[in-house]
This record gives C-alpha cells, sequence and structure tokens, in this order.
C-alpha cells in the first residue's frame, strides 16, 4: 500500500497497520539520524547569526576606539557617538578616573580572593551596599558582580515550583532567562496592559490558592529598548487585591530617573510598593556591577540563596571603590542629571518637531521608528555613519516587525546642544532619502567586502 502526505508519496513506506489487514510499521523509517551538535550550528547560525559574514564589525561588533564620550573614532574616522549608555557622563569624569586609578594601584584587580560568602568580604563592599540600600529608600541591598547574571539568580531564588511568576512581554533578556529556570506556573501579560494582567493575575492566585505558593510580578522601570515605563502606579493599586510581590528591574531608570535620580519607582512615586528594586551600575554609572535592595530578611536570604554570587569571585576592590565614587557623585551633582535632561529634551523635542515617530518614550532612552526593512535600515545606517559622522544603533527584524527600522539614540550628560542640531539635521536628510525609496533601490550594503 502506498502512503500519501499532502499530495505527495512518502517514499520506501510499504508496510503499515490498517483495521482489515494486519501488518507490520516500519519504525526505522521513523528514526531521526543523529547529527553532529558542530554540523547543526553551521547550517542555522541564528536569525542574526545568519548576517555575521556581511555584517560582523559594522552593522554588528563594531569598535569604537578612543576615549568614551560623545566622539569617538570609528573605522579610522571621528563620528559623533550617540550608542553609549553613559547616560551621565561619569565614564571620563576626572574623579572618576581618579578613584578607579588609586584603587587599581593600591588594590590590584584580584583582590578580595574568593566568593563573598567565604573569603571575598570586605568592609567596602559593606559600605557600598548600605549607602545604595540608602540612596533607594530600602533597608538593606546585596552588592551583585554582574547585572544580567544576578537577575537570573534572583528570580531563581525567590521562587519553587508552588509559586506564580507574572511577567511583562517586552521583559528584558536577563528576566526571560530567569523565568525559563522556574519549574512552577508562569504567565505573560502583553507589555504594559493592565486588563491583561489582572486576567493573569487571577489565573495565578487560584493556582497559589491551591499550591499554598506565592505571586511573584516582575516588570521594569524603564525599557531599555523603547524607553516607555512600566505602569509601576496601576501595578502596586492590584497588590492588595492580589497579594503578589513586585520586583523591579530599573537598570535604565537608576541614576537617571526621580527627583535625586534613585529611580523610576521614585519617579513615580511608589517606591514603597517595589518590594525589590534591581539596578546596575553599567549605565548611569558607568561601571561594572549591579545592586538587589529590599526588605533585610530578603536581602539575607538572597546573599545566602544566590547561586550567581555563592559560586563566583567577588567584585574586585577597584570596581567596588569605583562605584562609591560614582554613587558619590551621583547624590552630590544633581547637575549631570540635570543636564542630561537638558539635551534629552532638546534632542526628542527636535525630532518630534520635525515628524519623527519616537513611541512613548519617557525616558532618556531615545527610539525613532521609521518605516523600511532590513536593506533600508544597512542602507540608513551606513549613510549616516559615512557621510554625516553620526553614529547609532540600528534595530531591525526579529527584534522589531519586519517593516519597521529603529534607531535607538542615547543622549547623554557630556552631549552639547551643538550636538544635538547637528543630528537633527542629519536625521532629516536621512529620513528624505528613505521617504523617496532612494535606499530601497540600492543594492545591499556588504561590509565584508569593504
Amino acid at each position: 500500500m502506498r502512503l500519501f502526505f499532502r499530495g505527495r508519496e512518502l517514499p520506501g513506506i510499504r508496510n503499515f497497520t490498517c483495521l482489515d489487514r494486519p501488518s507490520t510499521l516500519n519504525v526505522e523509517l521513523f528514526k531521526p539520524l543523529a547529527v553532529d551538535i558542530f554540523d547543526k550550528i553551521a547550517r542555522n547560525m541564528g536569525p542574526l547569526g545568519q548576517y555575521y559574514k556581511q555584517a560582523h564589525g559594522y552593522f554588528t561588533f563594531p569598535k569604537l576606539e578612543g576615549e568614551i564620550g560623545p566622539r569617538m573614532v570609528f573605522r579610522g574616522k571621528e563620528r559623533l557617538v550617540w550608542s553609549l549608555n553613559n547616560y551621565l557622563g561619569l565614564a571620563n569624569h576626572p574623579e572618576v578616573r581618579k578613584a578607579d586609578a588609586e584603587a587599581a594601584e593600591k588594590y590590584g584587580m584580584a583582590y578580595p580572593m574568593g566568593a563573598r560568602m567565604m573569603s571575598g568580604q570586605t568592609v567596602m563592599h559593606e559600605q557600598l551596599e548600605n549607602e545604595l540600600a540608602d540612596f533607594v529608600s530600602k533597608e538593606d541591598a546585596f552588592l551583585l558582580n554582574y547585572g544580567y547574571q544576578g537577575m537570573v539568580s534572583i528570580i531563581d531564588a525567590m521562587v519553587d515550583r508552588k509559586d506564580v511568576i507574572v511577567y511583562d512581554s517586552e521583559a528584558h533578556a536577563c528576566i526571560i532567562d530567569g523565568v525559563r529556570l522556574h519549574f512552577g506556573k508562569r504567565f505573560v501579560f502583553p507589555h504594559n496592559n493592565m486588563e491583561n494582567l489582572e486576567k493573569e493575575l487571577e489565573r495565578a492566585k487560584k493556582i497559589t490558592d491551591q499550591t499554598g505558593g506565592g505571586i511573584l510580578v516582575i516588570t521594569e522601570g524603564v525599557y531599555g529598548m523603547a524607553g516607555d515605563l512600566g505602569n509601576l502606579a496601576r501595578i502596586s493599586e492590584l497588590k492588595e487585591k492580589y497579594a503578589f510581590r513586585l520586583l523591579v528591574d530599573d537598570a535604565h531608570g537608576f541614576g537617571t530617573m526621580g527627583e535625586t535620580g534613585a529611580g523610576t519607582d521614585q519617579a513615580l512615586h511608589v517606591q514603597k510598593a517595589v518590594d525589590v528594586y534591581f539596578g546596575t551600575f553599567a549605565k548611569a554609572m558607568a561601571g561594572i556591577g549591579a545592586f538587589v535592595a529590599s526588605d533585610t530578611t530578603v536581602v539575607n536570604y538572597l546573599r545566602y540563596n544566590m547561586r550567581s554570587q555563592t559560586f563566583a569571585k567577588s567584585l574586585p576592590m577597584p570596581m567596588v571603590a569605583g562605584a562609591l565614587k560614582r554613587l558619590e557623585l551621583l547624590r552630590t551633582q544633581p547637575q549631570l542629571r540635570e543636564n542630561l535632561w537638558k539635551i534629552v529634551r532638546a534632542l526628542q523635542d527636535g525630532l518630534k518637531a520635525r515628524g519623527f515617530n519616537l513611541g512613548q518614550t519617557a525616558s532618556p532612552v531615545t527610539p525613532v521608528f521609521l518605516k523600511g526593512g532590513v536593506p533600508e535600515a544597512t542602507h540608513l545606517t551606513y549613510d549616516l555613519r559615512e557621510n554625516y559622522d553620526v553614529f547609532c544603533s540600528i534595530v531591525t527584524y526579529p527584534v522589531v516587525p519586519r517593516d519597521v527600522i529603529m534607531i535607538r539614540i542615547i543622549p547623554t550628560a557630556v552631549h552639547t546642544l551643538e550636538d544635538v542640531e547637528y543630528t537633527l539635521n542629519a536625521f532629516s536628510a536621512v529620513k528624505e532619502k528613505l521617504d523617496s525609496g532612494f535606499y530601497a533601490s540600492q543594492e545591499m550594503v556588504d561590509i565584508s567586502r569593504q
């Protein structure tokens, strides 16, 4: 008997079982063939990796050289750079550079040796934790080696199989990876959709009423790609009804948002409603490391249960001393944040006045949404960099829909109004070319040939 699937005969199949004539199914025909892992990788480099030959070193993994600032060298030429999360300009602040250098000379990069729990604890690590907790109005804080692995490990430590996680669909990759480790139920709600969040909370509550577990809601303060804010006020209002705990990743809000820079929850007047606050040093602090702040009991629990910290070397002393200096400047020099927002408003207001779509940003993160696919995006970016000397990060499919180009601009306190005006003119020029179809008519830029 011949066997067909979607109109095509399946080759080699002659024996199978039917009701009127017993036969034998040849299972060997359906047995998957073993494959070498390296061969599998070579055949599928991933949605972005498939373009590495054309993009590597230019659109992806570009090399910016020179001192960190608004102007750096790219491919041998100075460019006006809007792609660095150096929000307050602390990366090359003279006091920061001095503190980093002095700590490196005094301690080297090895001290302290070992994990914090075993032999890597110092008075300075504790001092930084105390100052961070005080700054974000929490009882205690725990210093973390890295932001990404820190968030993954926080989620892993806080919940067990009886608990339910409810999280925003546009959560950062570190949150997604942390959620994937969870053995219990997890529900995702569409980005900032409060009606859907409440539906997921109702589902979560029914489960926890049976399991005896709890609910953890995870959102962000500032969403780092589009710059909009998590709806912390509305989420906070739901806490009493659904009895959940709220974890906020405020990597882009810490140091930039709020009256003192203490974060997005301060800006939205909901600090007390945020149960666990997470911030990193990689943005406004222009450093390495992160922290989590909460009630003393919770922080002590995390100290003893976060695997990424228990089994990892302590943050080196120069980074701790440098973070202390950065935090001091963040607290005592409000003009840094004021100048950041002066540049932010000038840039965002100028772009809107020229007809650009910035989405719903309410933070320094400035996305510019344009119509076009990957070919147009590569030409536009190339034109900006090579003919206008403006370096911006470009985001295309699969991160955004196929017909969307997103240029992500990061203003800083060390940019000038002259930088803003020049960039506005450059953007107007490339938008005119994009709208006219100029970029669509060009041959795809292939950096590997250059």
